[in-house]
């Protein structure tokens, strides 16, 4: 079976997606290829999305850059998971046929004022934590992530 391939999409690639990527490559101790990707990327990660990373979950986020969703295409994966509406309404069809799933978070980089916005990045950062947490430990996947661990 080999390893998970998520590719995880939002409109800028600049905060949702970024966290998502983040967050699951740590929470799954890099046993899943993850990318993040964008249709109109941002040119840069929003510096809330990198603050939160890396004070709420101890996320080094200097790897961290938007991409391009041509990038990707072609490429095969096992999950995309949209975190945005207007991505999922216009979500390509990759090869292989992967596994879509959809989780809607508002974009906390809308939101006025900064102590508000703060506590929007916070929000969504726990709850797509919460959410990859739950994905991780259904037993299909809980399954490919423990032969990940068997042939290391």
């Amino acid at each position: 079976m080999g390893r998970l391939r998520v590719l995880v999409l939002c409109t800028g690639n600049s905060a949702r997606s970024q966290m998502a990527e983040a967050l699951l490559r740590t929470l799954s101790r890099g046993r899943v290829d993850v990318f993040s990707a964008g249709s109109h990327p941002k040119d840069d990660v929003h510096p809330m999305a990198r603050e939160v990373l890396q004070r709420q979950f101890g996320i080094d986020p200097s790897g961290l850059r938007p991409k391009r969703l041509d990038e990707f295409l072609g490429q095969s994966f096992d999950f995309v998971i949209t975190v945005c509406d207007r991505a999922a309404e216009s979500c390509p069809v990759f090869p292989g046929a992967p596994e879509r799933i959809h989780w809607s978070f508002e974009d906390p980089a809308s939101v006025d004022g900064a102590a508000a916005q703060r506590r929007a990045f916070e929000t969504v950062a726990n709850g797509l934590a919460w959410r990859l947490r739950i994905w991780m430990a259904l037993p299909a996947i809980e399954q490919r992530l423990g032969s990940v661990d068997a042939h290391a």
